[in-house]
Parts: structure tokens; C-alpha cells; sequence
């Protein structure tokens, strides 16, 4: 007996999607005291008073996110492992201080792609670590050899969860305009 039942199939999507990250944006989960998930999307984040999101830009084609899905079927269980390989360009004595910092928190990261969503137009922004927070496991700093080579960092974060990374709901006129009852979401550009 199936436990599930499916409610659709799918059909080839007519539109190309745009590859790739836009923005990355961080929250400390302990700031983060709860997001609502329904169905596959997020409608609700709050936050602790005064905290707030760190929007990362990141090059054009550098930065990509994957979600491996491992099941079980002799223990009936599967689990989804976000990760995020994100590049920064250029060594910085500020970035090494915010990379270690990244380095001993827990966080919740949202990516905006590039992809738009075909209902609205708007951005695909998915939430990694919803449930369990994600963390930076491993990454690089390069100087790069050649005088054309990279010279900055390879941040790479995972998670280990029990559903798959839900996508933000519409947004008014900015991301997350419209996602926390309990006031706007701050978002750190600097």
C-alpha cells in the first residue's frame, strides 16, 4: 500500500532557465526563531528583534548549489543534503574575518538565481537548512598563479535535512518584503 499519493505529473517546461546564483543571503539560526513551511513553500520567517540577513553578491557564474537526495529503501528512511560551493573574488583581511566567523556559526542560507519563477517572473530564492542549519565544512583561499587566475576564496557549506529546500513566496517589490509577521526583514548589503 502506498503511503503517498502523487498529485501530478509534469510536462517539458517550453522556457530555457537561466543557471547560476545572483545573491546569497545568511541567517545566524539562532536569530532565526522559526520559518513556516507549507507545501514546498516558505511563507513566514521570524526573526529576533534588530537581526538581520547578510546579502552576499557573488561573480556571475561562479557560485551553484546542489541538493543530493539519499534513501534507504532497507530502513525506510531518505534524507536531502543541501550544499552551496560559493566564490569570492579578491583576499580581503575583512573577508577572512567574516569567513571565520561564517566558520563557527550555524546558518540558514537562501540563494537567489537567476531562474525566475514562470507564475510571477520573480526570482527562484530557495531556503537551505530550514530544519537544521547548514555549515561551512570546507573551502579555499587562492592567490591563483597565472596574472588572469582567480585570487580569493571557495566557501563550501552543507546541511543535512528532512524535506527539500523550499522556495521563498512571492515577493512585493524587494525579497523578503512580505515574509515576516512580525516586521520587515533587515537585510545587510555593506
Amino acid at each position: 500500500m502506498a503511503c503517498t499519493n502523487l498529485t501530478k505529473g509534469r510536462t517539458l517546461d517550453c522556457n530555457r532557465v537561466a543557471g547560476g546564483i545572483q545573491y546569497v543571503y545568511f541567517g545566524v539560526s539562532d536569530e532565526i526563531s522559526a520559518i513556516t513551511v507549507s507545501g514546498s513553500e516558505v511563507t513566514d520567517i521570524a526573526m529576533v528583534a534588530t537581526k538581520k540577513l547578510y546579502r552576499y553578491n557573488v561573480p556571475r557564474g561562479s557560485t551553484s548549489l546542489s541538493e543530493t537526495v539519499t534513501g534507504s529503501t532497507e530502513n525506510g528512511t531518505i534524507s536531502y543534503n543541501p550544499s552551496l560551493a560559493m566564490v569570492l573574488n579578491r583576499l580581503t583581511k575583512e573577508d577572512q574575518n567574516e569567513i571565520k566567523l561564517l566558520g563557527q556559526t550555524a546558518v540558514v542560507i537562501f540563494c537567489q538565481l537567476h531562474a525566475k519563477k514562470t507564475s510571477s517572473g520573480q526570482p527562484v530564492i530557495l531556503a537551505m537548512g530550514v530544519k537544521n542549519a547548514c555549515s561551512l565544512n570546507s573551502g579555499s583561499a587562492s592567490s591563483g598563479a597565472a596574472f588572469s587566475d582567480r585570487n580569493g576564496y571557495t566557501l563550501n557549506f552543507e546541511g543535512f535535512e528532512p524535506a527539500p529546500s523550499a522556495i521563498l513566496k512571492d515577493y512585493t517589490s524587494t525579497p523578503f518584503d512580505n515574509i515576516d509577521s512580525g516586521g520587515a526583514i533587515t537585510i545587510d548589503v555593506s
